[in-house]
């Protein structure tokens, strides 16, 4: 089957780490003429950088980059063409982490333990402009509609909470008095139902609310 160019479905692919970049591109191209691999990026600049260039159909997008983040990125390309196709691809399965990538203008989300079968129909489900969610991750973005929202005040308090600061520590870090902290606190616990600051910590990493980096979170 010989298709035109114009008749292929173009793909940026972006991830940090080239040996997942390379094992996309092979998936992508064997015994797939309509899909055709016109590019590639390694952080969040680089992809909006290709995409600007290279306008393809699809951009197949990881949320952890370096510098300037997946979700960044989205919503960078998508400030240039609201239309634009975007698919995440990503290990990031927490509930805050779907809705923030859907609600900046991903088109669908994918897990890296997917099957090839499944991305390539995603890959060819976002291109014809349909949004493409698998019924595990569509029932997690319910999750995330359910679940009562942190303000940025407390997400902030949050994140200094999981690396083990107490409140005087945190009421030191962003401007407030103790007090104040100790009311935040009090709400994270009720709104993500923990019984104590380690469960809280942990409920926050598993929904994606906070994500752990070298040296922190």
């Amino acid at each position: 089957m010989n298709l035109e160019p114009t008749d292929r479905i173009k793909l940026l692919i972006v991830d940090d780490h080239p040996i997942v970049r390379d094992g996309l591109v092979a998936i992508l191209h064997e015994g797939e003429p309509d899909l055709e691999v016109v590019g590639e990026a390694g952080d969040g600049r680089e992809a909006v950088a290709a995409w600007r260039k290279l306008q393809p159909t699809v951009t197949i997008m990881d949320l952890q980059l370096p510098g300037q983040s997946g979700v960044e990125a989205i919503l960078a390309i998508r400030r240039e063409d609201p239309d634009a196709r975007i698919l995440v691809l990503t290990t990031f399965d927490g509930d805050a982490d779907i809705q923030r990538a859907l609600e900046a203008g991903a088109r669908g989300y994918l897990l890296k333990s997917v099957r090839r079968a499944i991305l390539i129909e995603a890959v060819r489900a976002v291109a014809a402009g349909q949004r493409y969610l698998p019924p595990a991750t569509a029932a997690r973005l319910v999750e995330a509609m359910e679940a009562e929202r942190l303000t940025p005040r407390e997400l902030d308090v949050l994140r200094l909470l999981a690396q083990g600061q107490r409140n005087r520590e945190i009421a030191d870090a962003l401007g407030l008095a103790e007090p104040t902290v100790k009311i935040h606190v009090n709400n994270l616990l009720r709104k993500l139902q923990a019984k104590d600051r380690t469960e809280a910590s942990m409920i926050a990493l598993k929904r994606g609310l906070i994500h752990l980096r070298p040296g922190g979170v």
